[in-house]
Formats: C-alpha cells, structure tokens, sequence
C-alpha cells in the first residue's frame, strides 16, 4: 500500500494554477468543459483524498526532498562538507548563498509555497464535501493542516520571516517569524486533533495506506516546533503524549533506518515515501508536472562516495573522529559510525559489492577520504548511483529524535537526572555504556554538552545538526563559535545573520514591502 498514495496525484495538479485578469466583462470568461477546475472538482470523497495527495507530492520534487531540501539541512553543520563543483551547492555549505543566484534555496521557497497552497485548496474546499464517512473527512483535514504545518516549518526555520497563507488568495504579506512559529503550531495542534495513531484498524478509502501523517507524527512536530521556540514546558507535555502513545519503539539494527529494506518501521513517525516502482523514471525537476516523472529521490547520487555519484557531500572528519571517543560495553566502535561513513577500515569494508581498499588503492587521496553511507544505495543490489533514482525512503522524523528532544526539555524543566533514562535508551541499542554510570550527577550545563555530543553521532547527514546549532545559540557564543571552526573551517565563512537563507529575489520583486534577512 505504500505506493497508493502516488496513484491520484497527476488529476489534480491543474487545480493549483491561478490567474488573473484585468478584463471586467464577464461574457469574455469563457470555461473549456473539457479542464477540470476548482469549480468542478471538489464534489466528492474521492475527489478530496486526490486532492491530499497533491499536497503530498509537493514533498517529491527537487526544491523539497527529491534532492534541495536535505543540502539545506545538512551542507551547513559540522557533521558535513561540501566541494561541489557547482557553486550554488559549494555556497550552500559555506555561508555564501547570495541573492542573485536562487538555485536550490530559491527552489525550496517556492516549493514549500507550492504546497502550502495546496493544503489550503484542500482546506478551503473539502468541508463543504458531503461525505458518507466524516472520520475519513477529519483524517483529510488533517493530513492537510499537517502538510502546511510542515512546509511552513521549513520556511519559517530556513528563512525567518516569511509569508504565512491560510486561504487560496494570491498575496501574502511577509509575517515576523514569530507569526510563522504561531501558525506552524496551530496546525500541528489541529492536525494532532483530527488524525488516527495508524490507518491499519479504519475504513475508508485511505484504509492501510502508509506514509500519510499519524497523530504521532503531529504531535512529535508540535513537540519540535515549541522546542525550536524554547517553550520547554509545553514541548516535554508534548513529547510525553507521543512517548504515551506507546506504538513507536526503536528498530533492532541503526542502519535500518536509512535502507529500503525496513521503511515505514516502528522507529518512523513521518517518512517521504519514495520508490523506483512507482511512476515513470524521469525526476521531478519543479514545475508543471508531467506523465514520465518518477516517486524517487536524487540525494544518493549527490552524496554518493566518489566513482559512484557526484560526492558533492562528505561527512566531516570532525564526524569520523567523534565516532571514536566512545567504545561499546564490548569494546569495539561505535555501529553508527560503520551505518554513517564508508572509509578505509581495517579489516575491509565494501561499497556497492567492491572492497574500499581494493577499488581507492590507485588514488590515495580516496583511500585517505571518507564519504556518505547513510541513504546510499551501496549493499550490492546496485553499482553505483547514476542512473539518479534512489528508493529509498527520507525519513523525516524517527523515534530517537524524540526520545532525545524529551530528554533535552527535561534537562531544561529543572529535571536532569530524569534525562539520563531517555538518552541511555538511545545509547543501548548501539551497545554504548551506562551514562549514569560513566557521567554521573552532570550539571544541566554539562547535560547540555552531552546532549550535543549524542544527537551529533546518532543523527549525522539528516538533516538535525544545523537547526541544533542554531538553536542552541552556538553561533551567537564566541567560544562555541571559535569551537565550530577549529573543527570545520567551512564556518570560518559565517557572518551574523547567514544562519538563515536569503528572501528569493522573485519573492522581493512579487511581494513589495518584504524585507530582506540580514547580511544578504
């Protein structure tokens, strides 16, 4: 069932087309019976759930998580570096992203927009739908209020302050971007009212179907948004709802979490669904979309090791380093570091069917590098990454993430030893020691270092570091600041305020009055 979601998408793109007109003379309006409008199409049930599913597939496309999206998570934090030969990817992971050149920042704006309208038609025009089964209209109301939720999310944590649209007008003005935070919340809070915990045990057209958004999945995104505003207390409530929930648990094997072979697994709350088998093969570039494009992603070719993509990403030697303060109860590395980084290790290690050692021995630059394991296609099914379509899954938010949030607002809440319970269920399943045991009685200011130093090795090349730093006030203090060079000199390109992409400047020249973030 994890591929119906794609099945109705196509029908309804042309419903997200607006124009205008200057003409007044209403017999000059002339409808050609033979496009479906947004007059003709909202009538029924199905009709609703097709609508949904163009919100989602919003998520598929270049600007979003087919590629742009994870290179503005990751290219910037400590975890990663970039030397891509194309310089709006080089300027993405070095501070540098400048107004006149939009690709991939620019494409993530107006993706994001893209499917925020989309919600909205969804939102505007499905209540006055007669539906046999109001619980299946609820669940598409919801699933619309957290699709806005989360393309507003970006916008606002990438771009600050930005327009919020709650309705299918044309114009919006730019809020502050603590209007934005206040609208995201809002939707989490109504999507977590409306959704079911699974699709397994309901009726209705959407029966079974994987990858649509779970009040889990809402909730942990409420949890995230009032952490990202430092409202702790009502982030530890909300976390502690999902934790209640008691459907989600932490999968056996870390690399699980980034393979196609257990998607959708019980460490998931919300994963965009991608696969080689639905659709055509063509990517989905942005734009009009057309009959041969593919459900797949272009982030394994981007990350690829090198000969086998384009390796316009790297893990940091900073990453690789950390991964070694720590030995299991065992005494071996930590098994994240092996799920993360291929690199030289002794012993052997293979990538896509050859031996690291063997395939790099003719350049010893390669054999002294290390590259991207985490979303590689790399266990032998496949030679390499070319043909540019990944199946593989992005998973957006895992149960880990909020054990550890949990753990952060309970640190933060006055209760630091509560926190070690939450963080040592993380640090069990790759078999790291007892952290009460090894760290006792920490202060909150030495919880917070630990906290830094756990998610840093458990969440790698998703997409979290960044938002974590900046968050954390990190660029903001001078010593962490110098700390964050020393370790990535990619930050030694950071100026106060290039925490946040720039406005596109077709946003500025479409929506007068904005304002410009800081340093662009």
């Amino acid at each position: 069932m994890k591929y119906k979601i794609f099945n109705y998408i196509a029908v309804f793109f042309s419903l997200a087309l607006v124009t205008t007109s200057c003409v007044q003379d209403e017999d000059l309006l002339q409808v050609d019976p033979n496009v479906e409008t947004a007059g003709s199409f909202w009538k029924t049930d199905q009709d609703a759930i097709e609508g949904v599913n163009a919100a989602y597939s919003s998520l598929l496309t270049d600007g979003t998580y087919m590629r742009s999206t994870p290179l503005l998570l990751d290219a910037r934090a400590d975890d990663s570096r970039t030397n891509s030969p194309w310089a709006s990817m080089y300027n993405v992971g070095h501070f540098n992203s400048n107004v006149a050149d939009a690709a991939i920042y620019g494409w993530a704006y107006e993706t994001y927009y893209q499917g925020i309208y989309r919600a909205n038609q969804v939102l505007a025009n499905v209540p006055a739908i007669e539906f046999q089964d109001a619980a299946l209209k609820n669940r598409i109301l919801g699933q619309a209020h957290f699709l806005r939720g989360l393309y507003l999310f970006h916008a606002v944590n990438m771009f600050k302050s930005v327009p919020v649209p709650t309705d299918v007008s044309v114009k919006y003005p730019q809020k502050s971007e603590a209007e934005g935070w206040a609208q995201v919340i809002a939707d989490f809070k109504d999507a977590a009212e409306l959704l079911p915990t699974s699709y397994d045990n309901i009726s209705g057209l959407d029966k079974g179907e994987k990858g649509r958004a779970t009040k889990g999945a809402a909730l942990g995104y409420l949890g995230k948004a009032y952490l990202f505003t430092k409202d702790f207390a009502n982030a530890k409530a909300t976390f502690r709802q999902v934790i209640d929930l008691g459907v989600y648990s932490l999968v056996a094997n870390y690399r699980d979490n980034f393979t196609t072979a257990n998607e959708n697994n019980s460490e998931s709350l919300f994963e965009v669904q991608m696969s080689r088998e639905a659709g055509d093969v063509d990517l989905g570039w942005g734009g009009i979309p057309a009959s041969g494009w593919g459900k797949t992603s272009a982030r394994a070719i981007t990350y690829a090791p090198r000969a086998f993509g384009w390796t316009d990403v790297q893990p940091s030697w900073a990453l690789f380093n950390e991964f070694h303060d720590e030995k299991t109860t065992a005494g071996d590395l930590d098994p994240r570091l092996d799920a993360t980084i291929f690199y030289n290790k002794p012993g052997g290690m293979k990538l896509y069917g050859k031996d690291f050692a063997t395939f790099y021995a003719a350049s010893p630059a390669d054999l002294n590098d290390i590259f991207c394991r985490k979303y590689q296609n790399s266990d032998g099914e496949f030679s390499d990454e070319y043909d540019w379509r990944s199946g593989i899954n992005e998973r957006l938010l895992r149960y880990a993430d909020i054990l550890l949030m949990y753990a952060e607002t309970l640190n933060e809440t006055g209760d630091t030893p509560g926190a070690y319970t939450y963080i040592q269920m993380v640090r069990n399943r790759v078999g790291l020691p007892d952290l009460a045991t090894a760290k006792p009685g920490m202060s909150q200011d030495q919880m917070r270092e630990q906290l830094g130093h756990e998610r840093f090795l458990e969440f790698p090349l998703e997409g979290h570091r960044f938002d974590d730093i900046r968050r954390w006030g990190w660029l903001q203090n001078g010593a962490k600041l110098a700390w964050l060079k020393s370790r990535d000199a990619e930050f030694n390109s950071y100026t106060p305020g290039r925490e946040y992409y720039p406005i596109p400047q077709l946003e500025m020249d479409n929506n007068p009055g904005t304002i410009q973030n800081d340093s662009y």
